[in-house]
């Protein structure tokens, strides 16, 4: 698939990392350092413009070391990018650790999942077929 980028950002272009990755990381794009106190969230430019395809998303998903190690996740995670945002794509970060965290100019900070998806055409109903789940759910099936 292709998709048209434009970096206003002094970074490299987002990438696959290995053969088998589903993500691209993106990075900081700011003049200085962004100070992200406990429990508090930032909006962190890439200087990225995308255009998907029609019938394709981006995602942008927390990286697992950031969440792991310092408690840094993306708070609407995922983040959707449509097929017709022109913008730049930005990331809302939000620190849940007990830790003051800084992003640097350049740090990669999330990660970009690029897919194609499906369109659903609704359709009223006055019931829906039975199955064995039924309505269960919110740990339904018990923990094993």
């Amino acid at each position: 698939m292709q998709v048209k980028i434009v970096n206003k950002s002094n970074n490299p272009l987002p990438a696959y990392e290995t053969i088998y990755s589903a993500g691209m990381d993106l990075r900081a794009f700011c003049d200085e350092p962004v100070v992200i106190d406990p429990l508090e969230r930032a909006l962190i430019p890439t200087g990225l413009f995308i255009e998907l395809p029609p019938g394709c998303e981006a995602q942008v998903r927390p990286r697992s070391g950031l969440a792991a190690k310092h408690g840094i996740t993306v708070l609407n995670s995922p983040g959707t990018i449509d097929a017709d945002y022109r913008g730049e794509v930005k990331v809302i970060l939000v620190n849940i650790s007990k830790d003051t965290f800084t992003i640097n100019p350049g740090d990669r900070i999330a990660q970009m999942i690029i897919s194609k998806h499906e369109r659903a055409e609704l359709q009223p109903a006055e019931a829906l077929n039975e199955t064995s789940r039924g309505a269960g759910g919110f740990g339904h099936t018990g923990v094993q």
